[in-house]
């Protein structure tokens, strides 16, 4: 059996636009998959069907003790190849150092001289997804090692059907609202990445889709640090709206699949309901390495509609999006998931 060391390494989102890449090399190869990824994204990793065994990266800050530990683990491991999927000179001097065999990664940066195999890409220029990037790079590695490739499809995070309505009932007790009705989920945060809508936005676009959707139960949901904003939105509206927190990030994960649709700006969260295959709308800057294109979510084709400034407004200006344009382009199209 070949070991093959996986290494997503930065945000949550950038993590879930790795699993059709991993999947791909799990369905084309006799592989043991590890994967190495930083303390937030491992219950992500464990709940990943593709991935065998994880490893924690402690972070470039972490104690000289914890980063010997990590070198001792990667040598332990004894893989016979890396795929960097996320490279940096760090990651790059890291795989040197364990010792591994065959070294992949995007031809990029100073960091590439320490890898053995490498394929160009240009993932500045933003031509494509990201996740199609990170299958180019599984397509070459299976390529070289003569490994016939399947090509994966969505969904590629699931959950059982009757864990999922337990887990359904639960929640809708919790919150205090029908399990019987469509829930419409919606996340104001940005986890610090790409711009968002405001509160104000997003209170409109709820207000919108429930005239059209009545039925539609609107809940908001909020990690770490984005309760308040969560509740802000809540408060603009009339009634009816609940905000889910405090919940772990597997059980998370569950309350997504849970959704008939999912609203957000592109951040960690729309990839996670993307693989779930929920079918999303998304907001996005238009600077050339946030569009639309290139942090396209992991839905099947039809299921994913994006919205970003129109043309002439500042590229991070969220505020131009005309919610009253959103709202008339997503009814006709979500009629299937809220009806």
């Amino acid at each position: 059996m070949i070991r093959v060391l996986v290494v997503r390494n930065d945000k949550i989102g950038d993590f879930m636009l790795a699993w059709p890449a991993l999947a791909m090399l799990k369905a084309s190869s006799d592989c043991e998959i590890t994967a190495l990824v930083p303390g937030y994204t491992r219950p992500l990793a464990e709940l990943c069907p593709s991935i065998d065994r994880v490893i924690e990266d402690p972070g470039k800050n972490a104690e000289r003790a914890a980063q010997r530990a990590l070198l001792q683990q990667l040598e332990a491991g004894h893989f016979d190849a890396v795929i960097c999927l996320f490279s940096n000179f760090r990651n790059a001097r890291l795989m040197w150092r364990a010792g591994i065999r065959q070294r992949w990664a995007p031809a990029t940066k100073l960091a590439q001289l320490l890898y053995n195999h490498r394929v160009t890409q240009r993932r500045s220029r933003s031509a494509k997804p990201e996740y199609e990037y990170n299958l180019d790079l599984v397509r070459a590695f299976l390529s070289h090692n003569g490994m016939p490739v399947m090509e994966p499809s969505a969904p590629y995070l699931h959950f059982e059907g009757a864990e999922l309505a337990n887990f359904r009932l639960e929640q809708a007790k919790r919150l205090g609202i029908d399990a019987a009705r469509p829930w419409l989920l919606v996340h104001a945060g940005s986890g610090g990445s790409a711009n968002n809508l405001s509160p104000g936005q997003y209170a409109e676009l709820i207000g919108r889709l429930r005239q059209s959707f009545p039925e539609a139960q609107p809940v908001l949901t909020a990690g770490p640090g984005e309760q308040a904003l969560a509740r802000q939105v809540v408060e603009e509206l009339d009634e009816g709206a609940v905000v889910a927190e405090d919940l772990p990030l597997p059980d998370f994960c569950r309350l997504l699949a849970c959704g008939g649709l999912f609203v957000a700006g592109s951040t960690g969260p729309l990839h996670i309901a993307a693989a779930l295959d929920v079918p999303t709308v998304g907001f996005f800057p238009l600077r050339r390495s946030a569009t639309p294109l290139r942090w396209r979510p992991l839905n099947s084709e039809g299921r994913h509609l994006a919205f970003h400034p129109p043309a002439g407004a500042e590229v991070e200006d969220m505020s131009q999006v005309q919610v009253a344009e959103v709202a008339a382009a997503v009814t006709p199209w979500a009629r299937e998931y809220l009806s």
